[in-house]
C-alpha cells in the first residue's frame, strides 16, 4: 500500500494519468455546465488538478478570467505546467494552502476521499478558498452506494482511501457552512452507481 500523492506520480511517469480525462470528462463536463451556467468573468481552483486538463478546459470558456490547479504530486504539476502557459499550477498540501484571492468557483474530480478527514478539507475550502456566494462542487466515484468501487483500495494499493455515503458527504458541506446543497448522480450504469456529485454555495 502506498500513499495518493506516490500513486499518482507514479501514472504520470506511466502515462496513467491521461486515462483521466477520458474516464472522467462525462461527469466533469455535467459539474461545470451546472456550476457555470449563470456566471460570468469567474474565477476557478482546480482542487487535485492532475495534470491540469480541467483547467486547460475551462481556461478556454471565454467567460473564465482565471485559472488555478492546485494538486500534492509534483510529478502532476511538473506535467501541468509544461503543456499550459495560461493556467496556474500549485503543488501543495490542499489542507494548507490558501489562493491569495478568493474565487467564484471551486471544483474537484475523485480527490476528497483521499483525506484522512474530508469535512476538514471542505470546510477549510469553505472558509478560506471561495468568495461568498461561490461555489464547490465536488465529483466522487469512491462512495458506499457505488458497489462496484468497494475494492479500489485494494486493487489500487493506495493507503488512505475514505468511504461515505451521499448523506454524509452532503453532511460534509452543510456542516462546513455551504448552502443549497444538492447531490446526483452522473452516468449511472447497471450495477455502476455512476459519480456523486456534491454542491453547495458559500453563503
Amino acid at each position: 500500500m502506498d500513499t495518493p500523492i506516490n500513486v499518482f506520480s507514479n501514472w504520470v511517469r506511466s502515462g496513467k494519468d491521461e486515462g483521466m480525462e477520458k474516464n472522467h470528462s462525462s461527469s466533469v463536463k455535467d459539474m461545470i455546465a451546472f456550476a457555470t451556467k449563470e456566471l460570468k468573468n469567474f474565477s476557478f481552483i482546480d482542487a487535485g488538478c492532475g495534470n491540469g486538463w480541467v483547467v486547460r478546459d475551462i481556461i478556454k470558456e471565454p467567460s473564465c478570467a482565471s485559472a488555478i490547479g492546485v494538486d500534492g504530486s509534483a510529478d502532476m504539476i511538473k506535467k501541468a505546467k509544461g503543456l499550459d502557459d495560461i493556467g496556474s499550477y500549485y503543488c501543495t498540501d490542499l489542507m494548507a494552502w490558501e489562493p491569495k484571492q478568493k474565487v467564484d468557483l471551486v471544483h474537484s474530480m475523485e480527490v476528497f476521499y483521499y483525506f484522512e478527514k474530508p469535512d476538514l478539507l471542505i470546510e477549510h475550502i469553505y472558509k478560506n478558498w471561495i468568495e461568498p456566494g461561490g461555489r464547490l462542487i465536488m465529483g466522487i466515484d469512491f462512495y458506499t452506494e457505488n458497489i462496484p468501487s468497494h475494492s479500489w483500495p485494494k486493487d489500487c494499493a493506495i493507503s488512505i482511501m475514505q468511504l461515505f455515503s451521499e448523506k454524509e458527504w452532503a453532511g460534509f458541506f452543510k456542516s462546513a457552512g455551504f448552502g443549497e446543497v444538492k447531490s446526483w448522480r452522473h452516468g449511472k450504469k447497471d450495477e455502476w452507481g455512476g459519480t456523486l456529485i456534491v454542491t453547495g454555495k458559500v453563503k
